[in-house]
């Protein structure tokens, strides 16, 4: 791409990529308000708040890296998810470092990654008005209603440039491809001449990217069929299970009856439709044991549903591994969350339930369609469900996520981290 002002536009457009997305634009106006204040006004306060802490706040940040970046192999997180998904990777090549952008939050892990320093991304930000005038002719009122979004993607990209021609890193593995950090990273790496991977660590939609890595290593079939939807896809692909899950799988749950039941929730899902959910099941199930589990990014206060349902428990999903979560369950109720993945490889029953009408999502990640997960469409259909597996629950329920992870029944069932690794071994030796 020309280096002149037009590929600017395109590369931030790129690296801007989910967020110009009739599905981004369609989420609903609490959750959008989260990512993008709708006012104007307070978009602008935290345009000011990010220049005044971020922007600043990094020049007089220090950085006291503990393991050395030069030639090492790096495995780039943006969130706690991130780096428990990379962390056995690190473990296993000596040579690889766990890294994260100045300041990004990594949750418990915040103090455990080396960190690339974006002191210098102040810099760039003559491109902004230019940028935003160019992107309004190709995105509309988009680039005015997401300018915040605009603003924080500026300079990514020319400072992680300087930092892989300073560094020369051997490689660059990615968890996450959608994000705008991450985004600018690759396009970064693939002008420095700087070879990537790619390690799903959840599942994917045929919203994101076009897959553009050197390798991926992606779960299973699902994966590469909603990756081919979203474009052409580079590079060389293989199919290792999921990582995450190894220490798991040999713990399937195999009561035969439903006792505990844990209820997966994000930010998609309305107040007011869980809070009813939760009245309606404990009403009509005193007998089973209930557990909420709000997504690690919900800031919402859910210390009202204690106060009126005591006997309901809360898993906090920024202290508690989700896997471990669920082995304490016999059934799932969630909407749109990977989590019914997991559920089913666990051997817990999946009911995807929808907690609110809002029209952003209906069975996201297609586990309803390819048999992952029972839907029902109200709470008294969620009821029968529910009271058919609470007298038997089939010790065979995991058999229905062969699709999404390659690796189950198979010999590599519960070694997909020994497959990655090797993959990836094998792949920086070819990439020397």
């Amino acid at each position: 791409m020309p280096p002149g002002k037009a590929g600017l536009t395109e590369r931030l457009r790129d690296i801007l990529y989910v967020r110009f997305t009739d599905h981004f634009a369609s989420f609903p106006a609490h959750l959008l308000a989260t990512i993008s204040p709708p006012n104007p006004v307070r978009r602008l306060a935290k345009v000011l708040g990010y220049t005044a802490l971020r922007l600043v706040g990094n020049v007089f940040q220090p950085i006291r890296n503990p393991e050395p970046l030069h030639g090492a192999v790096w495995l780039y997180v943006v969130s706690q998810n991130n780096y428990e998904a990379l962390r056995f990777i690190g473990e296993a090549l000596p040579d690889s470092v766990l890294v994260a952008g100045q300041s990004k939050e990594i949750g418990r892990y915040n103090g455990a990654v080396n960190r690339l320093s974006l002191r210098g991304k102040i810099l760039y930000y003559w491109q902004f008005p230019l940028l935003l005038l160019r992107l309004k002719k190709t995105e509309g009122t988009r680039a005015w209603r997401f300018f915040d979004l605009i603003f924080n993607a500026v300079g990514y990209y020319e400072v992680y440039v300087r930092a892989l021609r300073y560094y020369r890193p051997r490689a660059i593995v990615f968890a996450n491809d959608h994000n705008d950090d991450s985004r600018a990273l690759l396009l970064a790496a693939r002008a420095a001449g700087v070879p990537t991977a790619y390690v799903q660590h959840a599942s994917v939609s045929t919203h994101f990217p076009p897959l553009a890595f050197d390798l991926s290593l992606l779960e299973g079939q699902d994966a590469l069929d909603k990756y081919r939807q979203c474009g052409p896809v580079r590079g060389r692909v293989e199919l290792v299970g999921m990582p995450k899950a190894d220490a798991f799988l040999r713990e399937k749950n195999q009561r035969p009856a439903v006792q505990r039941v844990g209820i997966a929730i994000n930010t998609l899902d309305e107040t007011e439709a869980v809070a009813a959910a939760l009245t309606f099941l404990l009403r009509e199930f005193p007998t089973l044991t209930f557990t909420l589990r709000p997504h690690p990014s919900d800031r919402r206060d859910f210390r009202f549903l204690a106060q009126k349902h005591p006997q309901l428990l809360f898993s906090d999903a920024r202290r508690q591994d989700v896997f471990a979560f669920l082995g304490e369950q016999d059934a799932l109720i969630a909407a749109d969350t990977s989590t019914h993945l997991e559920a089913v490889l666990l051997n817990v029953v999946s009911l995807y339930y929808r907690f609110g009408p809002h029209g952003v999502t209906d069975d996201y990640y297609g586990y309803v369609a390819h048999g992952l997960a029972e839907r029902a469409a109200t709470l008294p259909a969620l009821a029968e469900l529910l009271r058919r597996y609470q007298h038997h629950k089939p010790l065979d329920l995991y058999r229905r996520a062969a699709y999404y992870n390659a690796t189950l029944g198979t010999a590599d069932e519960g070694h997909s981290q020994q497959r990655a690794v090797r993959l990836l071994a094998e792949w920086l030796d070819s990439a020397r």
